[in-house]
């Protein structure tokens, strides 16, 4: 068995690092001896930009902070040969927003993969909810080093119980002589107190020093180790702030021959002398939201009496009488422990004995064994593993249709443009692109759910293009919260959007009224639209037209003015295109798709193969720079992508994946071909997870949508535009399942 590891290591000084390096080692080795069973290699977490002499396993490294980085090691690990994967997953050491950069090398990753939570939170943000998540759907199975870590997964997570396994953190079988380690440390005379790790403001060191002077009181002869560096985090934010204020109430309450600070990072060998050396270990963390520590179980292990507050790990590992609990900053509650401990050996020895005893059963000699029977039970099941199935059109993993969110963002004047998370962000007003967008999305609701709210909302945005709209047909784009204008003329691609909504109501109106004020502004409108330029301003009005067209079909003016505008279109494409590049520009840039749905709708109406060709192979060159990995890949707007330059990944925005809905819906409408609905439904999927992140860009919880990606990870403001661009897209499935069964 190979095996692929990913995690922080050694010389890296970390407590992942440590716990990567020790099951690396305990899951090759031979249980007591040297000889190597299985293989492996590491894959290594940087931080940054730092650069470490890493032992000959490391064969990678990824900066934490590169996403780039995250790509070139899952080629590498697919073509290493390697037949399993294991993540240490910790936030704080994988890269972007709440360490999303890992989601997409675990989406592209070939081989089985198991990871290891290091913390799993009890109040989750949405994001760090969300990431978890997604990594637990990923993983084949997830190892947690605690009951309670089980219980957080199951209820706040929503992971299948059946998925975890516990195996509980694993400990270095070293033995010192508890006398010769104090001899060697010159602490013979001592009764010595012990904390290692990180020092940060979290973990309560102060609660010891407090407690102190009425135990040296009866144990003069007491000192206090304080055995670790500051935290790297914390270092560079706040330098030894914390370090210093604990030195400074040392010395106000005269512990200076009490209380000994060692501020390095010591490896395995010497840290265990120290336990040995210790009398009793203190964790004196100030709240309960720790799920596993480390130096607790290394203290354990190698049979330390141990004091400690009563965060999850401690409570499970310190029960049946393997140490002791005092209450969270409570110093007078840890003075009493302490002085009845050292009043009475025959109570420290026993809690020594039983922790001694419970630290055999989780050697990681132990540990790795049972990672390498896990291991192997997951590859034995993909061996009779059934091949997945291409995607079909599920309707079952949609979450139900709702308004929620447009009704927040919706006042009496219209759809306010922007939101801050989920709530309107009156500051920005309102704009004349999202409005037409949400008289097209309510429209469509209405006519396939017959939705009441919708019927309602229709007038509100309907009477704010009529507001917007210019004497000359034009239409003004932006209004201030306060109803004041602030343009004279809205963007040539403001007007497309409106007359798209405007040619959609003229053939779906659900009353005469809204039909006749529809048919008055498209019509005052129309001797604009052979003044346009920007090609996606005529592609919107051409789907408006056409839409227009269905429901007046007679109407032959109107039908020259679709056809020129559509050979307007088919001559951009004329222009730019090249063997190697069948599209309208020299670049892919934003709402790609509404290119070739323009000429795909005007190709349904005019029947001109002049027309479809080049929609159907526009469309095609499209699918080909963006479904290729069979999940949608949006151009990002951050830079683009030009023929001769390299795409763009971020900033992707929901629009672009509403324009790939739309445009294989009327692919299929046009053709008929069901394959165009698969692709449909990918494109769907972006929203919902299925993309570069792997991150859900519908929230749940308000019901709208996050506003795209950027290279940080999720933006999660929810604006109109995002939002409206999900629910058409959710129509659009609807609809296009209707066709689908009705086709069948």
């Amino acid at each position: 068995m190979k095996l692929a590891f990913i995690g922080t290591y050694p010389p890296r000084e970390c407590g992942i690092g440590t716990f990567t390096n020790n099951l690396f080692k305990s899951m090759l080795l031979k249980k007591g001896s040297k000889e190597i069973v299985h293989e492996g290699f590491v894959i290594a977490l940087n931080d940054n930009d730092l650069l470490y002499e890493y032992p000959e396993e490391v064969k990678l490294t990824i900066r934490q902070e590169h996403q780039r980085d995250y790509l070139k090691a899952v080629k590498y690990i697919n073509l290493s040969g390697a037949d399993l994967c294991i993540l240490e997953h910790e936030f704080g050491i994988l890269g972007g927003q709440n360490g999303v950069y890992i989601l997409p090398l675990l989406h592209r990753l070939e081989i089985p993969l198991i990871v290891t939570l290091h913390t799993i939170l009890k109040t989750p943000s949405y994001n760090e909810k969300a990431v978890l998540q997604e990594i637990c759907k990923m993983a084949h199975k997830i190892v947690v080093m605690s009951h309670k870590a089980i219980e957080f997964l199951v209820n706040i997570y929503q992971v299948p119980k059946d998925k975890i396994e516990f195996i509980e953190h694993g400990v270095p079988d070293i033995h010192f002589n508890p006398e010769k380690s104090k001899k060697e440390f010159k602490l013979e005379s001592k009764k010595v107190l012990l904390t290692f790790g990180f020092i940060g403001r979290n973990k309560g060191i102060e609660t010891v020093i407090n407690a102190l002077p009425k135990v040296v009181e009866k144990h003069p002869d007491i000192i206090y180790i304080v055995l670790g560096k500051t935290h790297p985090v914390v270092l560079r934010h706040s330098g030894e702030e914390y370090r210093i204020f604990l030195m400074r109430l040392v010395k106000s309450l005269q512990l200076e021959k009490h209380i000994t600070f060692l501020n390095e990072f010591i490896g395995e060998q010497d840290l265990f002398k120290y336990l040995c050396a210790s009398d009793i270990y203190i964790t004196p963390y100030l709240n309960e939201a720790q799920i596993t520590s480390g130096t607790l179980s290394y203290a354990i292990g190698v049979g330390s009496a141990v004091i400690s507050t009563p965060y999850w790990h401690a409570e499970e590992l310190l029960a049946e009488g393997r140490g002791r609990l005092f209450n969270f900053n409570d110093s007078d509650d840890l003075t009493s422990i302490l002085r009845e401990l050292l009043d009475k050996p025959e109570v420290l020895n026993e809690l020594k004995r039983k922790a001694y005893d419970y630290g055999r059963k989780i050697t990681w000699s132990k540990t790795g064994e049972k990672y390498v029977e896990l291991a192997s039970i997951i590859l034995k099941e993909e061996q009779n593993s059934v091949e997945k199935k291409d995607t079909e059109l599920d309707l079952l993993i949609l979450p139900p249709f709702s308004l929620t969110h447009i009704n927040r963002l919706t006042d009496d004047t219209g759809i306010i443009q922007h939101a801050k998370f989920g709530i309107p962000n009156l500051k920005e007003g309102y704009c004349l692109d999202d409005n037409a967008r949400a008289l097209l999305m309510v429209l469509m609701a209405y006519r396939q759910k017959k939705d009441f709210r919708a019927l309602e909302l229709t007038p509100i945005y309907l009477s704010y293009i009529h507001y917007m709209q210019n004497a000359d047909g034009t239409f003004r784009n932006f209004l201030s919260f306060s109803r004041n204008f602030l343009d004279e003329v809205g963007s040539e691609d403001s007007f497309g959007r409106t007359i798209w909504a405007l040619g959609y109501l003229l053939g779906n109106a659900p009353n005469d009224a809204y039909y006749q004020t529809g048919r008055l502004m498209f019509f005052n409108a129309s001797p604009n639209f052979e003044k346009l330029k920007s090609i996606r301003s005529i592609a919107n009005t051409i789907i408006g037209i056409s839409y227009y067209l269905k429901s007046n079909p007679s109407d032959d003016s109107m039908t020259e003015r679709l056809r020129n505008l559509a050979h307007l279109l088919v001559k951009h494409y004329q222009d730019n295109v090249t063997p190697e590049w069948k599209w309208f520009e020299s670049l892919l840039a934003y709402d790609n798709g509404i290119l070739p749905l323009a000429l795909l709708h005007s190709a349904e109406i005019l029947n001109d193969s002049k027309i479809t060709k080049p929609a159907i192979e526009s469309m095609n060159f499209l699918t080909q720079h963006t479904l290729k990995d069979n999940y949608l890949s949006i151009i990002g707007n951050e830079k683009w992508y030009t023929k001769a330059g390299e795409r763009s990944v971020f900033a992707q925005q929901p629009i672009d994946a509403m324009a790939m809905v739309l445009m294989y819906h009327q692919a299929f409408h046009l053709t008929k071909d069901k394959e165009y609905l698969n692709k449909l439904y990918t494109s769907f999927l972006w929203f919902l997870g299925e993309n570069d992140l792997r991150m859900s860009l519908y929230d749940f919880e308000t019901q709208g949508c996050c506003d795209g990606f950027e290279s940080y990870g999720v933006n999660r403001n929810q604006g109109a535009e995002s939002s409206l661009a999900y629910l058409i897209s959710h129509l659009t499935v609807l609809q296009a399942y209707e066709e689908f069964h009705k086709s069948d």
